[in-house]
């Protein structure tokens, strides 16, 4: 029998060294992995809002006081034809639980969503705003279309913030994405499809 010196012996010296360093390996591979399913949630989130923006401006809209007329209504009483100005029509803001202005109608609500969520399907109602602010665009007493013609917000992250698992947290920790915005000015207001 050969006794060895245990201080000199080589053998098994690279299976040590490389369990030393494949936590380390691994948490860069994961974190690669992190930093691409990022960017891939954001660039679907940032997709689904353009879409939610270009569904609401040319859909039924979803708060009821965007229909209303505005003959004789402001500081100085708008009769047919006249230019409704910014002033005259407040920001209204319409979530899940419902409008800041007007009677919310859910079934373009949840078009709107509903076409969002083939961009991101992890989407939910809770995540979604869709806000009308003044343009200064619109005639008080259009027959055919609204009076106003509003801006149009579609925001993703409001009220509810959308959440993304990274693998690096083995699933015990979520991180909020940051909110999408995208803006357009109303088309019609009406229909059922956009392109």
């Amino acid at each position: 029998m050969i006794v060895r010196n245990l201080g000199e012996d080589q053998a098994g010296s690279s299976a040590a060294e490389f369990a030393l360093v494949l936590p380390l390996l691994l948490l860069l591979l994961f974190g690669i992995i992190d930093a691409g399913r990022w960017l891939w949630v954001y660039n679907e989130a940032e997709k689904a809002t353009q879409m939610g923006a270009r569904m609401a401006v040319v859909t039924t809209y979803v708060s009821s006081s965007i229909g209303d007329s505005y003959v004789g209504a402001c500081s100085s009483a708008l009769t047919q034809g006249d230019v409704i100005p910014a002033s005259c029509f407040s920001t209204i803001t319409c979530t899940s639980t419902g409008c800041t202005g007007g009677t919310k109608n859910n079934a373009a609500f949840t078009a709107i969503v509903k076409r969002m969520k083939a961009f991101l399907p992890s989407l939910s109602e809770s995540n979604v705003t869709v806000e009308y602010s003044p343009s200064g665009l619109g005639y008080a007493g259009s027959p055919v279309l609204p009076d106003v013609s509003p801006l149009v917000t579609v925001k993703i992250g409001t009220p509810t913030p959308l959440a993304f698992k990274p693998l690096t947290s083995f699933a015990l920790a979520t991180v909020n994405m940051p909110a999408f915005t995208t803006t357009l000015s109303a088309e019609d207001l009406s229909g059922s499809q956009s392109n």
